[in-house]
């Protein structure tokens, strides 16, 4: 017990950013001031220092970012566990709701009857909604061809691109779409992330208002 560190339940999330910093200190990494609550809270949830080298910010993303939804923007995912996890309640107090398209039963069928993801045809989906939309990628590759597609197309251009899917199959090519396309973003280059990378990016933004 000598090496167990005895924190108070509501002290725990201040000391691992705590030692979060100090880690990152001794390893000699800095991050941009404005950058650093964002990739500190994905540390955080992952445990995991990489992020440290490997998330991507376009110019002014987070100030983009928080005015999106200070005007009551909404959130898009790519999975229930992503939108699971995102503080909805303080969203909510800037008008903004989250949403998972995927899981919706015409959304099946109709993947189904064209051959596509499910993660496809629901970004057709929130395309078509009449807010400002910040899509939070965290699982799908495909969502994001999806998004980028559209653009070619110039069928839909997103506000914002929250791109961290994780996996092997199109994850890193996908994501370097968007590090060469004209639409802000966070993206975690390589083959890290997931839905609760996501959901932690999108919580870092608004707990940052």
């Amino acid at each position: 017990m000598e090496n167990i560190e005895f924190v108070l339940p509501s002290e725990i999330e201040k000391r691992s950013f705590e030692i979060i910093t100090k880690e990152l200190e001794m390893m000699g990494k800095v991050i941009p001031q404005e950058e650093a609550p964002i990739t500190k809270r994905v540390i955080h949830t992952s445990a995991d220092f990489e992020y440290a080298d490997t998330m991507c910010y376009s110019k002014n993303a987070i100030t983009i970012a928080r005015d999106l939804i200070k005007n009551g923007a909404h959130i898009v995912t790519d999975t229930n566990m992503a939108m699971a996890g995102i503080n909805k309640k303080k969203l909510a107090a800037y008008g903004g709701e989250v949403h998972c398209f995927m899981a919706d039963k015409d959304v099946e069928l109709e993947a189904k009857e064209r051959g596509i993801t499910r993660a496809a045809v629901s970004m057709e989906r929130a395309s078509k909604l009449d807010v400002p939309v910040i899509f939070a990628i965290g699982n799908a590759p495909t969502a994001l061809i999806s998004l980028y597609e559209m653009m070619e197309k110039g069928i839909f251009t997103p506000d914002f691109v929250i791109g961290v899917p994780v996996g092997f199959v199109n994850v890193v090519a996908a994501k370097e779409l968007f590090l060469q396309a004209d639409v802000p973003y966070i993206i975690n280059r390589g083959r890290k992330g997931g839905s609760n990378i996501a959901a932690a990016i999108v919580n870092a933004l608004v707990y940052g208002l």
